[in-house]
């Protein structure tokens, strides 16, 4: 029932997630209002007060993603190793309920439906923690609609190579629940 590759697929998306949390607590410890952390010359391309509080909200929008999927995938993988683990040794010792119903076997629909959902939280964490980005490159060096070409020029590889890179997972990911 259970595979290496399951429990390796879910150590996967609990380390991933650690580093992505590690980068939001760096970032919500960052102070945007910090008058000597911007390269700003032109006062007009300064950003209004509601982008650093977009900025801290898609920071907390995004550390409650990923802990939400690392959650669901350490239960997971709990649930795995319980499930292959002997337990022979549980009905000669004890006619306990509910230690018998630990040693109960994983359904390998819900297996699957908790790793989607594991896999859904880490997307939706990784495009919140994007938006966080893009907040911090407009508050570090202009708004985009000031028309800033180095905010423009780090905004445009972030919006193509994160959703990119999000796309690939999200196929390799349908494609694994249809084999």
């Amino acid at each position: 029932m259970t595979t290496s590759i399951q429990i390796t697929a879910l150590d996967g998306i609990i380390n991933v997630n650690s580093l992505f949390t590690l980068a939001v607590f760096l970032g919500l410890a960052w102070n945007p209002y910090d008058p000597s952390n911007t390269l700003i010359q032109d006062p007009s391309c300064f950003p209004s007060p509601s982008l650093a509080e977009a900025l801290v909200s898609f920071h907390v929008y995004s550390f409650s993603s990923f802990l939400f999927s690392s959650l669901i995938a350490l239960a997971l993988k709990n649930a795995l190793r319980i499930s292959r683990s002997p337990c022979h040794y549980l009905h000669e010792a004890t006619h306990n309920d509910f230690l018998h119903a630990l040693c109960g076997r994983v359904n390998k629909s819900m297996l699957r439906v908790g790793m989607l959902v594991s896999g859904v939280g880490s997307v939706s964490g990784c495009v919140f923690l994007m938006l966080a980005l893009i907040n911090v490159t407009q508050i570090k060096l202009g708004t985009v609609a000031c028309g800033s070409g180095h905010t423009i020029a780090a905004i445009v590889p972030l919006v193509m190579f994160v959703p990119t890179g999000l796309l690939i997972y999200v196929s390799i990911v349908v494609y694994a629940f249809t084999r």
